[in-house]
């Protein structure tokens, strides 16, 4: 039996302007399953990274609802939507995001003193591990390549074992074959481990690897397409 972890209805997003308000997503509303992967794609401006922000409860909508793993957002605080991202959510930006005075393994236990949990070092090392970083765990990330800084930004992100991986553009300042491997990363840490897996991204082959495919215009979702596929050819 599938499970919604995600749910959308009738969501819109305006700002104010200093002429008008402007609306920047317009009666959008989907469902993602648990274990599956969406990509959101579009032009810049057509609203994937303010949608994003919304499904993981970073802001919230103007008009409508968003349920998270079973948690209606607009009915929760600012402290709340918090606990509820720390506990189960991971994110990849793609500006990496990594605090420079930490380690490469400080970086990615980070998460636990954020949950005011004891430091798993064994966890993080494995996790490095994983991402092809063994033997860089005291590497500053101004010791690190751009990929490499990546790399750790995903360890991280898997720290606490998120039911949710939001990734906004994580190939976008990376090179060909750098964001190739950082996206074979991405689906085999989602295929391990179950994660449901959201990308913003402008990458039409990163894209087509996902179960589904959410195509936003002027931010009204256009089309949700479903890659014809099985999950072994999807990710292998």
């Amino acid at each position: 039996m599938s499970v919604s972890v995600i749910k959308a209805h009738s969501v819109f997003k305006q700002v104010t302007t200093a002429l008008s308000p402007m609306t920047i997503l317009q009666d959008v509303s989907l469902e993602v399953e648990q274990g599956e992967s969406i990509a959101l794609v579009g032009v810049s401006g057509a609203g994937k990274s303010t949608l994003m922000t919304l499904l993981a409860g970073l802001d919230v909508p103007t008009a409508g609802e968003i349920e998270l793993l079973g948690h209606n957002l607009t009915t929760l605080n600012d402290e709340q939507r918090a606990q509820l991202r720390s506990e189960s959510i991971g994110f990849v930006f793609q500006n990496f995001l990594l605090l420079p005075t930490l380690t490469a393994l400080e970086n990615v236990t980070l998460p636990c003193l954020i949950q005011n949990n004891d430091i798993d070092i064994e966890r993080g090392k494995h996790l490095l591990s994983v991402v092809g970083l063994q033997g860089r765990e005291t590497h500053l990330p101004s010791q690190l390549s751009g990929g490499e800084q990546q790399r750790v930004a995903l360890a991280r992100a898997f720290m606490i074992k998120p039911k949710i991986l939001f990734a906004d553009e994580p190939t976008g300042n990376l090179d060909q074959q750098t964001a190739t491997m950082i996206i074979e990363l991405l689906f085999e840490l989602n295929r391990n481990s179950g994660t449901t897996l959201v990308l913003v991204t402008h990458d039409d082959a990163l894209a087509a690897r996902c179960d589904r495919v959410m195509r936003l215009d002027n931010g009204v979702l256009k089309t949700a397409s479903h890659r014809q596929s099985t999950k072994e050819d999807r990710h292998g």
